[in-house]
């Protein structure tokens, strides 16, 4: 049997829980499904320093159940569930859920975030809070006057060593290539820093530490006659190799770019279906942070609203 709502939210995190907010203060009764990650990728962040209102920090889990527990105080029903597949060539729009629920929908908010891109090492789940990060800005600050490893050799890993070598000691940058993929003024930027190392034909193959990362194994020229096995010391363990939007489901239905994220008109959460918002990093391959995901999230609220009284629904 199919449910008929106003105003249906994919995806939690900074983005899906604002969006939430303020759609039931707006008397517009959301229905939010949490997706595969409840919270979004700050539930996995141990603690989160920059995000406004909380002077002392705050854990990644404890900012998005407060932020859950606001949304639900305005009346928003919020669900666990994942969205399986959609259809926007229709009015109202439908999103099955599980695979099976049917939700027919007025305006939808496309919340679903970005995963990170890992090497796939065991250790980097062991060591996860505990000296691994997919974001020097996020969790730059806690490795001022320490020594850093950044993993990638393209605009965003020299960005992210350009960022930390501001407040590390020492900035490791390890290329898997025997040049950097990033632009030619990136290069010459890391090039010219004398805090960070690069270190070319490289591989990241493990981890080591006790109660945290203290340290990384390193295959340089992997595979070949000359191959050199080495270790590194370093505090802290940065993945710069990109990410990956969740959109799977929404290729088809909805403008995406050359990566996958959702294309919005400029500085507006609208896509290119009438009804249909995007918040927070399922559209935004920049920032990435959780307060311009809020930003976003509140704008989609505001667009829904607004969509919905000029049509009269």
């Amino acid at each position: 049997m199919n449910e008929k709502v106003r105003c249906l939210i994919i995806g939690s995190g900074p983005a899906g829980y604002t969006a939430a907010i303020y759609a039931s203060r707006a008397n517009l009764a959301p229905i939010l499904y949490e997706g595969i990650q409840p919270g979004g990728q700050l539930t996995t962040t141990t603690e989160v320093e920059n995000f406004p209102g909380y002077p002392e920090g705050i854990t990644g889990p404890e900012l998005m159940e407060d932020l859950k527990k606001q949304a639900t105080r305005f009346g928003a029903d919020i669900r666990n569930g994942i969205a399986t597949s959609v259809d926007f060539n229709c009015y109202p729009k439908k999103v099955t859920i599980d695979g099976e629920k049917v939700i027919e929908a007025d305006t939808v908010i496309i919340s679903t975030g970005a995963s990170a891109k890992y090497l796939g090492l065991p250790d980097e789940a062991k060591y996860a809070g505990m000296g691994v990060s997919a974001c020097a800005t996020c969790d730059g600050f806690f490795y001022r006057k320490k020594v850093v490893a950044v993993v990638g050799g393209g605009d965003t890993a020299c960005e992210e060593a350009i960022y930390l070598a501001g407040l590390a000691s020492k900035v490791f940058l390890i290329v898997r290539k025997s040049f950097l993929r990033a632009s030619k003024v990136m290069q010459d930027r890391v090039m010219a820093n004398e805090k960070i190392e690069v270190l070319f034909e490289c591989n990241a193959v493990g981890l080591f530490g006790e109660n945290g990362v203290e340290g990384v194994h390193v295959v340089r020229h992997m595979g070949e006659a000359n191959e050199e096995k080495f270790d590194i010391a370093v505090d802290g363990f940065f993945l710069a190799i990109g990410h990956t939007p969740n959109t799977e489901i929404f290729k088809g239905q909805l403008n995406l770019d050359s990566v996958g994220y959702i294309i919005t008109e400029p500085g507006r959460p609208t896509t290119c279906v009438e009804g249909v918002f995007a918040a927070g990093d399922v559209a935004d391959s920049i920032y990435r942070q959780a307060i311009t995901a809020a930003g976003t999230g509140c704008q989609a609220a505001i667009e829904a609203e607004r969509y919905l009284s000029e049509k009269g629904l």
